[in-house]
């Protein structure tokens, strides 16, 4: 009776150990499963961020670009008054220029011309002189 006993017992045993393991298998499974579904939701979320982080930086660069068509836009403007401006002054000056030479010439002309009658005036005298020595 005593080794029926003992059999009965580590039939028991055995039996148990089966069961033990069995439950291992399951709760390893179950983790593995719930990894499963962690890890595919982080990626979805980190898809989903993704995507809206990309549309942001595109927006922005949408943006960016407008801003910078815009600025070059009115710099150009501000350019081409400003050649503008500079060329009328460059006119202005030139015209101011044109007519203090025109004055300096004038005068220069009349200096010259009392100089030539000068000149043609002593040489008169002078031959006249010449003439009442050579006499």
């Amino acid at each position: 009776m005593k080794s029926r006993l003992v059999i009965a017992v580590a039939a028991m045993l055995i039996s148990s150990v089966s069961i033990a393991y069995s439950q291992v298998a399951s709760d390893v499974d179950k983790a593995a499963k719930d990894t499963a579904d962690a890890t595919k939701t982080a990626a979805e979320k980190t898809a989903k961020g993704t995507e809206k982080a990309a549309d942001k930086t595109a927006d922005a660069t949408t943006e960016a670009a407008k801003s910078t068509g815009h600025a070059t836009k009115k710099a150009a403007k501000k350019t081409a008054h400003g050649t503008e401006k500079a060329a009328d002054k460059t006119a202005d000056t030139t015209t101011n220029i044109a007519k203090d030479t025109g004055e300096v010439a004038k005068k220069t002309g009349h200096g010259i011309k009392k100089g030539v009658k000068a000149v043609g005036h002593g040489v008169k005298k002078g031959a006249e002189k010449t003439a009442d020595d050579v006499k």
